[in-house]
Order: structure tokens, then C-alpha cells, then sequence
């Protein structure tokens, strides 16, 4: 299946030779995909993690009514001592859910615990540790102002206020918002469906036994990672052989039950390298090297209406281009709010190896330092195949394309996985 509206986005030929920068790339990508516009209603709970479809507007306020933000006494400002102390009173209690239904008149107070309804004839409330108590009398000293510890309603959302904007990610505090206004159910873009596979006559299923020069599928299980922490819904198409016309196969198969493609391995200039020819026979190839490391041979196009990344076969390079390219892309098509890359600049604890040339994204663990102050050390070799790395790291260090050689202490700038 496809996506919803066709682009209008003319792209480029394939210009198999030019080496695009990250950002080109990113852009490039950005600028090809239309975002989904296909709505769902589904219920609160199944709303983590789903796009708003529309701005949700409050349809009341929130507090519904006037509240104590204490346990104390609610009484009238004007009833306050501007010295010394003053006797009120008591002549109720309060609960949260039990409003009092008389009216408090001067020289009296009530008892009201926290989230209580505030009294008619009340404005303020005073602590239960600033107040005496002798049976039914609450002596009051002088120094508190009239509107203490009182919430008003609509302090928190006022009614038809925007309380959530479309393209929003929602997150535990939101569903806490929804149902703080009475919402049962959201209206939320659709999922896109992104079929993945990894490519390679070398690669076994877990689980089976391995043969000399075979290695274990470990891309395909930290892509279904990736896809799964986004949202979006996963189709697992397995292990490809390097056989043309199996590659041929199940490209096809996968453009037509998927709103995007993304395999791994095949897009180098190997000879057993077929995916670029393949994507070339039955699609479009629009561009598939980035300077950068690792991950330089990454390919970007669409076989019909279904975009296709094709991510290089390393374990780690598999993971950065997609933190790179392919989750922004995936976060766009979903509709979601562009919200800019979170990036710091803090001191590197470890030297730094570079050759200068391609931008570099290297392992780094972001931690405090002994007083506290935000430091990034190595996560030691940073070969494209040590995936243990990634597993050991927090954020990348970015380092640019003229960048060389790093000491210890230099100024780098990281890149939060969380945040990406």
C-alpha cells in the first residue's frame, strides 16, 4: 500500500558520482516526502506515542472551580488580621469531592483539605500549620495575604484554550491532559507501514547454527528496535540472498504492502552489491553517497509510490544513517511537528582520532563530571562493525568534515539519541 497523496516533488536525476553533505542529504529527503494525512480515532490509552491529526482545544477549564492548593482553613481576605492575631469561627469541613453548601460569612472559616472547592464567601486559605485551633475556634495570626493557596478555575486551561497542537507526539503528560479535560478518545494520524529486511548470503537467523565466514542478522533486529520506538508499524521481510532476482522480488513485494522501504547491506560497489541496480530496474534511485562515516554508501529513492532507503550493511553504519536520515524522514511522513536536532557543545575527555574529509559521527557517552559540569568521553574504537559501541553510547560526537586529530579537553559538539 501507498501513501496518501502523491508528491508533487520533481526530483533529480541520480547523480551516481556527486558526494552530497549530511545536510544536503537531509534535506533532500525532507523536501521528497509528503507528509500522511490519513486520520484514526483511537482511544486514550492507545494514544501513546501517535500525531495529533488536529489542534485539541480545551472544552473547559481546568480546574473546573476555585480549590485549595492546602490542607487549612478557607476564609474571607477581609477577615485577615493586618496585625496581630483574629479568632474566626469554625463552622465546617471540606473534603476534596464534599463542597460546604452554605455560604461563609465574615468572622468565619471552614476546615479544607487540598483540592477541596473553595466556599462561596471565601477567597483565601491558610495553612493547617499557621493556624491554632481551640475546639471551634481557629486563631489567625497577622502576615498572610488575601488569595493564598486557592487554585482558580481555568488557572491550569482555560476553556477553548489550544491545549495541544496538530503534528504533536504524544507523550505521558498529554494523555494526562486529555483526560483532565474529559476526553475518552483522540483523533491521531495513521502509522506508516515500513517493510524492512537485510540483505546477504553471510547472514543466519538467530538461532541456528553458524558455519565458518556466516554471521548472525543482528541489523534486522536493531532496525525493528528503531521502527518500534518510532511508531511506526513494522513488516519484517527476513533474510534476501544476493540474488538479483530475489532482491528484485521482494523489492516489489515490499512497495506494494509499504508506505516506505528500508533494507541493509547491497549498496556498496561490490560485486555482490546489487540493490542501486536493482532499485534502478524496478524504481528510481535519486542519490546514494553522503560524506560522512560511517555510512557513505546509502542509497535514497521510491519504487512507485513507496519511498526506499537502503542502509549499508555495518551494524553501526546501519544505525546511523538511520538516526540520520531515516527516522527525521519517517518522523516527517507521520506528520509529526519539525522540531530541530537537540545539539550541545561540551568538552571531550578523550582524544579524538580523525582523518579530515567526511563528517563524522563517533560513539560518545555524555555524563557529569566530579563537579557536576557536562563532559562526553569515547566509547573507545570506533570501527563501523563494533555495535557494542552503540550499545555502550548515550549520543554521537559530531565531528566535521575538516576536522582532524582531537585532544583531550577540546570542545566537541554531541548529539542526544534520545532527542534525534
Amino acid at each position: 500500500m501507498s501513501i496518501d497523496e502523491p508528491s508533487t516533488v520533481s526530483c533529480a536525476a541520480p547523480e551516481t558520482e556527486q558526494v552530497l553533505s549530511v545536510a544536503e542529504a537531509q534535506q533532500r529527503i525532507l523536501s521528497s516526502l509528503p507528509p500522511l494525512t490519513a486520520q484514526e480515532t483511537v482511544g486514550l490509552y492507545d494514544s501513546l506515542g501517535r500525531i495529533t491529526a488536529h489542534a485539541v482545544r480545551a472544552p473547559r477549564d481546568v480546574p473546573p472551580f476555585d480549590n485549595s492548593a492546602m490542607d487549612g482553613y478557607a476564609l474571607r481576605g477581609t477577615d485577615l488580621p493586618a496585625e496581630g492575631e483574629r479568632e474566626l469561627r469554625i463552622v465546617g469541613t471540606v473534603l476534596a469531592g464534599k463542597p460546604y453548601d452554605r455560604v461563609v460569612d465574615a468572622g468565619e472559616c471552614v476546615r479544607i483539605m487540598t483540592g477541596g472547592v473553595l466556599p462561596e464567601g471565601t477567597d483565601s486559605v491558610i495553612m493547617q500549620e499557621n493556624v491554632i485551633r481551640y475546639d471551634d475556634i481557629a486563631v489567625i495570626r497577622a502576615g498572610h495575604k488575601t488569595g493564598e493557596h486557592v487554585r482558580h478555575a481555568g488557572e491550569d486551561i482555560a476553556q477553548h484554550d489550544s491545549v495541544i497542537a496538530a503534528g504533536k507526539r504524544l507523550g505521558p503528560a498529554d494523555l494526562g491532559v486529555l483526560a483532565s479535560l474529559g476526553f475518552t478518545h483522540c483523533e491521531v494520524l495513521r502509522r506508516p507501514r515500513v517493510a524492512y529486511f537485510s540483505t546477504g548470503d553471510e547472514l543466519r537467523p538467530v538461532g541456528e547454527p553458524l558455519s565458518t565466514g556466516c554471521l548472525y542478522d543482528s541489523s534486522r533486529y536493531t532496525l525493528y528496535g528503531l521502527l518500534q520506538q518510532l511508531g511506526v508499524i513494522p513488516i519484517d521481510l527476513g533474510i534476501v540472498p544476493d540474488q538479483r532476482q530475489a532482491l528484485r522480488d521482494t523489492l516489489l513485494r515490499a512497495a506494494a504492502e509499504a508506505d516506505v522501504v528500508v533494507s541493509t547491506g547491497g549498496v556498496s560497489v561490490g560485486e555482490a552489491d546489487f540493490v542501486r541496480d536493482t532499485l534502478g530496474a524496478v524504481g528510481e534511485i535519486h542519490f546514494w553517497r553522503v560524506g560522512m562515516k560511517p555510512g557513505r554508501p546509502f542509497a535514497f529513492g521510491r519504487i512507485k509510490r513507496t519511498w526506499f532507503f537502503g542502509l549499508p550493511g555495518n551494524p553501526v553504519s546501519t544505525m546511523v544513517t538511520f538516526l540520520q536520515f531515516v527516522q527525521p524522514a519517517l518522523r516527517h511522513l507521520m506528520g509529526e511537528q519539525r522540531t530541530q536536532t537537540y545539539r550541545l557543545r561540551v568538552p571531550c575527555v578523550s582524544p579524538l582520532n580523525k582523518t579530515p574529509g567526511r563528517m563524522e559521527f563517533q560513539r560518545g557517552i555524555l555524563e557529569s563530571d566530579a563537579d557536576g559540569h557536562a563532559v562526553v568521553r569515547s566509547t573507545g574504537m570506533q570501527g563501523s562493525a563494533i555495535l557494542s559501541s552503540m550499545s555502550k553510547a548515550n549520543c554521537f560526537i559530531v565531528l566535521p568534515a575538516a576536522c582532524g586529530d582531537l585532544p583531550a579537553g577540546a570542545l566537541v559538539e554531541v548529539q542526544i539519541f534520545t532527542l534525534l
